[in-house]
C-alpha cells in the first residue's frame, strides 16, 4: 500500500503574494510537485473548508549558486519548486498567520 503524499507544503508568504492575496483574492501554496490542480483543489477546499474557483500552478526551476568561503569556491544548486495560486469565491478567506 502506498502512503498517502502531502499536497500542500507550505503557504509562501511574501511582498508579492500579500500584494496577489490582498488585490485579487488569491493565496500562493508551495506544493508537491507530482501534484494535479484537481488534487490541489481538493486538499485546499477540505484543509480550510473554502470553496476554490481556480487554481493554477507554475514550476520554478532550480537554479545553481556559488559562495565564496575560506575554502575556497563552494558551489550547490537550489532545489525546484511547484506554486500554486488559489482564487476564491468571494467572500472567502484563508487565515494563514494562525
Amino acid at each position: 500500500m502506498q502512503g498517502t503524499k502531502r499536497v500542500l507544503i507550505r503557504p509562501l508568504v511574501t511582498e508579492k503574494s500579500n500584494l496577489v492575496t490582498e488585490k485579487q483574492n488569491k493565496y500562493v501554496f508551495i506544493v508537491d510537485r507530482t501534484s494535479t490542480k484537481a488534487e490541489i483543489k481538493k486538499a485546499v477546499e477540505s484543509y480550510f473548508s473554502v470553496d476554490v474557483v481556480a487554481v493554477n500552478t507554475s514550476i520554478t526551476p532550480g537554479k545553481v549558486t556559488s559562495k565564496m568561503t575560506k575554502k575556497g569556491m563552494v558551489s550547490g544548486r537550489k532545489s525546484a519548486k511547484k506554486k500554486a495560486y488559489i482564487t476564491l469565491k468571494e467572500g472567502n478567506t484563508i487565515d494563514i498567520y494562525s
